[in-house]
């Protein structure tokens, strides 16, 4: 067991954080493999929407140069708790990550035009009309060949399309649970309206299906559907020896 497991493991077991304990460790480092399949590089500017108590953010923090990570949380306790509980001692002070607390997914906020877009189980519970200002944020704020990744629970029969106006799950205002679906036709249309490319990349074990949105002039992908036989799984395992 890591480091960085035991760290979550020992975070208060009545609370909610809004990601499971188990597999801490491991769902953060896969999502920096993905990352790194899709072109990171220490240099890259990366801005997670939804960075909570920072699963993936530990290991962005730790393999982007400083000044290079920036996070949007408005649950300001969970921020809280992965600043003082997940990232060791002096880890800011070294690589200068930049947080935000808005709750209207604005990364104009930084002031920076970002590489890499991060947003996984945040379209799980975003509305619509949110998923449609963070496309416009990504057209805005991202370099030519920036790519969002981004995960979602496809409406497929039997699940209905989310058409509700309001997010859906625990949040800065709400403690109830729950996820929704959107159509993959409606989020394709979304992208080309703006002129995005997307690729479907796969589908993970807890039943995500990871998405890679990028502007006209996207860098070629070093993947096509990488959670097809466990990939990730595997590549994070052997970080973690």
């Amino acid at each position: 067991m890591g480091s960085v497991q035991r760290r979550a493991e020992r975070l208060d077991r009545s609370r909610f954080f809004g990601v499971p304990v188990a597999e801490f460790e491991n769902a953060g480092r896969q999502q920096l493999i993905l990352l790194l399949l899709a072109g990171l590089e220490p240099q890259s500017k990366v801005v997670e929407i939804g960075c909570g108590i920072l699963r993936a953010a530990y290991w962005l923090v730790h393999f982007l140069d400083s000044g290079c990570y920036f996070g949007i949380e408005p649950h300001r306790d969970r921020l809280a708790t992965g600043r003082a509980a997940i990232l060791e001692p002096g880890l800011e002070e070294t690589k200068r990550p930049r947080f935000d607390v808005n709750a209207e997914f604005d990364t104009a906020v930084f002031g920076e035009t970002f590489d890499f877009f991060l947003a996984y189980s945040i379209w799980t519970h975003a509305a619509k009309p949110q998923i449609e200002i963070m496309l416009d944020n990504f057209v805005r704020d991202s370099n030519p060949e920036a790519v969002f990744l981004t995960s979602i629970l496809p409406a497929v029969w039997p699940w209905r399309d989310y058409n509700g106006r309001m997010w859906f799950g625990t949040s800065h205002q709400s403690n109830i649970p729950g996820c929704i679906r959107h159509s993959m036709w409606w989020i394709k249309r979304q992208c080309q309206r703006r002129g995005l490319r997307i690729v479907t990349l796969g589908r993970e074990r807890h039943g995500q299906t990871w998405l890679a949105i990028s502007r006209g002039h996207a860098r070629r992908l070093l993947f096509r559907t990488i959670w097809g036989g466990s990939l990730a799984e595997r590549l994070a395992q052997r970080l973690q020896r």
